[in-house]
C-alpha cells in the first residue's frame, strides 16, 4: 500500500506539472468546451474553456505504469498480462471519447454520431469481455455474505460488456458540472484500490493509485471555476477503465453503491426519457442529468459538486464494508 500511495503522489505531480502546457497548447488550436442553448443559462460562461483534458490523466497513468511494469510486460506473465487490460480500456476509450471531443468543436456541435460512439463503445467492450474471460480467466461474482465466488461461466462476457458500456457513459453523464465526474471518480477508483489490496492484487492497487493521483492533479485545474474540463477524452475512458478494474476484483456488483451517484446520473436520465415518452411530454426532473436538476432547483454549482461527492465517500465506504463480508 506504501507503494501505491507514493506513485499515487508521483502521478499526481507529473500530471500536474504539465496541465499548465496543456492548457495553453489547448487554446491556441481552440479546443473549448460547447454548451448546449439548453443548459442553465450560468453555464454559458464555461463556453470555450479548454476540454479534452482527459489526456493530462491518461498519459501520465500509461507511462508509469508501464515503466514500472515493463519486465512483467515484456515476460508476458500473468501480472503482466492482467495490468494491459485496463491500460489498454484506457487508452480505446480515451482515443474514442478524444475523436468525439475534437469532431463537437470543429465539425458538429453535437459531437461525434451517437450511434456510432455507441457501436464503438461496444466493439471495445465486447474485445475486453473476451479477453478477461479467456486470457485471465475471469468468470466469477463475488456476493457479499456468501464466501465463495460465483462462477457464472460464459454468461461473465454480456455482463462484462453492459458493466463497460454502462459504467463509460454513467462518467459521462456526471461530466457536467466543475469537479463533479472528477471527484466521484477519485473515490471509485480509490475504493477499489483498497478491495485490491485487501484480496493481494498488488499491480492492481498500484494501478488504482496511480489512477487516483492523476485524477486529483486534473481537478486541480478543474475546481470552480474551471480552467479545463475533462471532456469525453476523460469521462469515456475513466468510466470504462473503472468497470474493468471492477470485474478484475470480481466485486463488480458493488459498482453501483461505489460509484452510487455515477449511477443515480445515468437512472436520472433513463427515467426522463421513459417518464416523457410515456406522459407525452411531461418532464419527471426539471433536467437530466440529476445534477442539472438540482441546479434549476436553486443550489449553487459548489453545492451540487460537494454534496454529491460527500454520498460518494459514504457510498464508497459502504461498498468497502460489504466487499469485507
Amino acid at each position: 500500500m506504501a507503494y501505491s500511495l507514493a506513485l499515487g503522489t508521483i502521478s499526481f505531480l507529473l500530471s500536474v506539472i504539465w496541465g499548465s502546457p496543456l492548457i495553453s497548447l489547448l487554446r491556441r488550436l481552440r479546443i473549448g468546451k460547447q454548451i448546449r442553448i439548453e443548459e442553465p443559462s450560468i453555464h454559458q460562461i464555461k463556453m470555450g474553456t479548454p476540454t479534452m483534458g482527459g489526456v493530462m490523466m491518461i498519459v501520465p497513468v500509461l507511462v508509469i505504469t508501464g515503466v514500472l511494469n515493463v519486465a512483467n510486460l515484456l515476460g508476458q506473465t500473468l501480472i503482466g498480462r492482467s495490468i494491459l487490460a485496463p491500460m489498454g480500456v484506457m487508452v480505446a476509450y480515451g482515443i474514442l471519447g478524444a475523436i468525439d471531443d475534437l469532431t463537437g468543436v470543429r465539425r458538429v456541435p453535437s459531437g461525434m454520431l451517437a450511434r456510432y460512439k455507441f457501436l464503438w463503445q461496444v466493439i471495445f467492450a465486447g474485445i475486453t469481455a473476451l479477453a478477461l474471460h479467456f486470457i485471465l480467466g475471469l468468470r466469477s461474482v463475488a456476493v457479499p455474505g456468501v464466501v465463495e465466488k460465483i462462477d457464472i461461466g460464459l454468461w461473465y462476457i454480456p455482463v462484462a460488456m453492459f458493466i463497460i458500456v454502462g459504467t463509460s457513459n454513467s462518467v459521462n453523464f456526471a461530466d457536467g458540472l466543475d469537479a463533479l465526474a472528477g471527484s466521484l471518480a477519485a473515490i471509485a477508483f480509490a475504493a477499489y484500490g483498497v478491495i485490491a489490496f485487501l484480496q493481494g492484487q498488488v499491480w492492481l492497487v498500484a494501478f488504482d493509485f496511480t489512477v487516483t493521483g492523476a485524477i486529483f492533479a486534473f481537478l486541480w485545474y478543474n475546481a470552480h471555476p474551471a480552467e479545463l474540463f475533462m471532456g469525453d477524452a476523460g469521462s469515456l475512458s475513466l468510466g470504462a477503465t473503472l468497470a474493468v478494474v471492477a470485474l478484475m476484483t470480481g466485486q463488480w456488483l458493488l459498482l453501483p453503491i461505489v460509484g452510487f451517484m455515477f449511477a443515480a446520473e445515468t437512472i436520472s436520465v433513463i427515467l426522463q426519457i421513459g417518464y416523457f415518452k410515456l406522459t407525452k411530454g411531461k418532464r419527471l426532473f426539471k433536467m437530466a442529468p440529476l445534477h442539472l436538476h438540482f441546479e434549476l432547483l436553486g443550489w449553487s454549482e459548489t453545492q451540487v459538486t460537494q454534496r454529491f461527492w460527500l454520498i460518494g465517500i459514504l457510498t464508497a465506504m459502504l461498498g468497502i464494508a460489504l466487499a469485507l463480508i
